[in-house]
């Protein structure tokens, strides 16, 4: 089978990259399935072939429009040494869209509870969110889409509700974990990691993973971390270009010695081991991978409605699930896991709520996926 992947840019912190490496890896330990990658770049890693597809661009608007146009042009004239296309951009055409980043109209409404109207102001004006909604309606209505992979049932679901597609297309696989590297065991480096941090052994420790601190939450954190009792304290992990803005933040907030901001890092197993529980109030998050690991990790996980992990959170039981914008409720139930014993006391819970998210899972649920559209369906083409 040869199977073409589209995905504009490489991100090493970004979540579509890390599904798109983790299920290359798992698919390659299968015969028989040759992978194209076609992007504007990608980090050279064995397992796959890559194409770049790097057309010039201005600003945002034109960046997507253009890699669009590209990869239909070169799929109109390449396309057949292909068995299937997947995309993980909103193009038009393409047989199999995976949806990883959600819905675009969903994420601008949530967006908007969280902002001032002059911000609302600046998103309608902005070209590039008309452009983007455009696209994926047409992409979601286009008679040439076969199959939507969904990443939680939040999303299956609202893109049945604004879009009306089938449910026969809509198909939920959910993230693979490497349950190996993520497991309870790295809490035996608990001391040590701290240490390294400079961060006290005796502090309730509440680990936030994630780029893009103004949509997973980061102010909220904060405001929260300072109506919880000392010596809790957050780690926050992580990309953001207005770090400086949110360390700011901290420091207005009296939150010296207790707010780590560690910046993008790679060690995410041993910082899973040095916290107590996973903290993630996001305004949007289809399915974010940093919080299956944490369960994987055991660590109890505090997300919101608006996250698609919510369905793996058993209220009490392996974690709790709030509004996006309760703050107060938020800062209440860091407080309770807080407790000496409590966050522990949910570990085996946590773990066993995604112990059936192997890596080896989420590959056959691909290729059983794949299979049953090899045939392609017949008159339609990617049209130009």
């Amino acid at each position: 089978m040869k199977l073409a992947i589209v995905r504009q840019k490489y991100n090493p912190y970004g979540g579509a990259e890390r599904f798109i490496e983790r299920a290359i890896g798992a698919l390659r330990a299968h015969e028989g399935v040759e992978v194209t990658l076609l992007a504007r770049e990608w980090k050279e890693a064995p397992g796959y072939t890559f194409w770049r597809v790097n057309p010039p661009y201005r600003g945002s608007l034109t960046r997507d429009r253009s890699f669009s146009s590209a990869i239909r042009r070169a799929l109109a004239t390449t396309g057949d040494r292909f068995d299937l296309v997947q995309s993980h951009e909103r193009i038009p055409g393409i047989a199999i869209y995976r949806a990883g980043d959600g819905v675009h109209a969903t994420w601008l409404g949530l967006r908007a509870r969280a902002q001032t109207r002059w911000q609302r102001f600046n998103v309608w004006i902005n070209p590039y969110h008309p452009y983007v909604l455009k696209q994926e309606r047409l992409m979601f209505t286009h008679r040439a889409l076969r199959a939507v992979i969904c990443n939680s049932t939040m999303v299956r679901d609202d893109i049945a509700a604004r879009f009306r597609t089938p449910a026969s297309k809509l198909h939920v696989i959910y993230n693979g974990v490497d349950l190996d590297a993520f497991n309870p065991r790295q809490a035996e480096q608990r001391a040590n990691v701290r240490a390294a941090l400079g961060i006290a052994q005796d502090a309730p420790l509440f680990l936030y993973v994630g780029s893009g601190f103004e949509r997973k939450g980061v102010a909220r954190l904060l405001e929260a971390l300072a109506g919880t009792a000392a010596p809790a304290a957050a780690a926050i992990v992580g990309a953001d270009k207005n770090a400086a803005a949110y360390q700011a933040q901290a420091k207005r907030l009296g939150l010296e010695g207790r707010a780590h901001f560690l910046g993008p890092r790679e060690d995410l197993p041993m910082l899973y081991g040095a916290a107590d529980a996973f903290v993630l109030p996001t305004l949007y998050d289809p399915m974010p991978n940093a919080a299956l690991e944490a369960l994987a990790s055991g660590l109890p996980v505090v997300t919101t409605r608006q996250c698609g992990a919510r369905e793996f959170i058993r209220e009490g039981e392996n974690g709790y699930v709030l509004d996006a914008l309760d703050v107060a409720g938020l800062s209440q139930v860091m407080g309770v896991l807080a407790a000496p014993g409590r966050a522990a006391g949910m570990r085996e819970a946590a773990r066993a709520s995604v112990a059936h998210l192997s890596l080896d899972a989420m590959a056959g649920q691909l290729l059983a996926l794949y299979r049953e559209l090899a045939a392609p369906p017949p008159n339609v083409k990617i049209s130009v």
